[in-house]
């Protein structure tokens, strides 16, 4: 275990001094990840939005309330890494694109996912938005195929819409999502955090 720790923390060391996209992003790199080798759950998300780059803390916004309420997790248990880890596609703000945020830099994951999970091993991962599914999971045309067919067949991941308001028109349509898969999600998460 001493060996996988010192591993990991070498590349979180790594990961914080990464330049990778700085030619492309509107301020500083500060990258944004939260992660503990055999973490019991995996967040793979889009990429910080500005006031994570400033606060330096992923999802500490309406849309992190949102997402630990669909995970039905506290904010002690969100942001402790040894049960939920956080590695966006993206670990810098992308800055702005057409008024929203702009896509995650497609530099990011290739460089860093695959070498952070080789020490995550988690229970569960949770592709959270369409930047996400599309990397890990793109033999599904939409989103809505993605988050449909994890519910009725879980293989230790899920795919959720991104919690953000801009897709409460989405919830709104897919209304099974929150009375027919939350719960599945919920007790999967359970599951994996008590055991």
């Amino acid at each position: 275990m001493e060996k996988i720790l010192k591993g990991h923390d070498e590349l979180v060391t790594e990961a914080l001094k990464c330049s990778l996209c700085a030619h492309a992003l509107p301020h500083e790199p500060n990258p944004i990840f939260s992660t503990a080798p055999l973490t019991k759950i995996l967040i793979i998300g889009q990429a910080p939005g500005l006031k994570a780059h400033e606060s330096g803390i992923a999802f500490d916004d309406a849309s992190g309330d949102r997402l630990r309420s669909w995970l039905s997790v506290s904010k002690a248990v969100f942001y402790n890494p040894k049960c939920i880890s956080i590695l966006p596609m993206g670990f810098c703000f992308p800055g702005y694109k057409h008024g929203a945020d702009a896509p995650p830099r497609k530099e990011c994951a290739p460089a860093w996912h695959h070498r952070f999970i080789t020490y995550l091993k988690p229970s569960i991962t949770i592709y959270v938005g369409r930047y996400a599914q599309q990397f890990y999971l793109p033999n599904h045309k939409t989103l809505t195929d993605a988050v449909k067919t994890t519910f009725t067949s879980p293989e230790h991941y899920f795919v959720l819409p991104h919690p953000s308001g801009r897709n409460n028109r989405w919830l709104a349509k897919n209304t099974w999502f929150e009375t027919e898969g939350l719960p599945i999600l919920q007790n999967e998460v359970f599951t994996a955090l008590h055991n």
